[in-house]
């Protein structure tokens, strides 16, 4: 299998080489977004998956990642390696064109399995991008959820708020992280995330006998599993 590891951290690269070389994997390494990019124009097709820092100097992994989907549209699987664990940092990964995210420090034996599934999947004729937790599933890009076989009808904010708590589910994700994925730093006045959060919970729970989102008072919100 060959892997771009696109990382500046030396000391990262070193134990990515000194683990995966000894398995039969081939690598190459970029120490920065310019270098990672021009090997990726380079050998296109010839990687099978890439795993990508974020904060890299030059050309961030968010804005290379964005090239590679939208500028040359190449669909090799990447996944991303950053320090960050906000909601919001996992959301701009994700929609960047990240297939997966991994937050330092991490395990390499976690990292080779994470690789080896992309991997599967990017071979298959169809790449779930579904997310599902239970009998919930939402499509990102057909913008398509569904409890069972029963459709949900949502707002354009519902289906964002839908997509991070599915990502995090069954964690709590707390309020002020919602409304910094939804509305960055312009917050509105008023408290309309509870506005919102009211008129998802009418599309996901009230057709069904078990709730799946919980309020924590106070705290922020959550998907449960109804089944379990």
């Amino acid at each position: 299998m060959n892997i771009l590891v696109i990382e500046d951290n030396p000391d990262i690269v070193a134990n990515i080489y000194g683990y995966f070389e000894p398995l039969g994997y081939e690598l190459d390494n970029a120490p920065n977004g310019f270098a990672g990019l021009a090997l990726a124009m380079e050998r296109e097709g010839e990687y099978d998956a890439i795993i990508l820092d974020v904060m890299l100097p030059g050309l961030d992994g968010y804005q290379l990642c964005q090239k590679l989907r939208k500028e040359l549209k190449q669909k090799t699987p990447v996944l991303m390696l950053t320090a960050r664990d906000s909601i919001k940092d996992r959301v701009d990964g994700f929609e960047s064109g990240a297939d997966d995210y991994l937050i330092k420090p991490f395990s390499l034996i976690e990292l080779e399995a994470r690789i080896k599934a992309l991997v599967r999947r990017s071979k298959d004729q169809h790449i779930a991008t579904t997310l599902t937790f239970g009998p919930l599933r939402f499509d990102p890009d057909l913008h398509e959820a569904s409890r069972g076989d029963t459709p949900l009808a949502l707002t354009p904010t519902g289906y964002k708020l839908l997509k991070l708590l599915l990502m995090a589910a069954p964690r709590l994700v707390s309020r002020q992280s919602l409304e910094t994925a939804i509305w960055g730093n312009d917050l509105p006045d008023s408290d309309v995330l509870r506005t919102h959060m009211h008129s998802l919970r009418q599309s996901l729970d009230k057709s069904f006998d078990k709730p799946m989102l919980k309020t924590v008072t106070g705290v922020g919100y959550r998907l449960v599993d109804p089944d379990v």
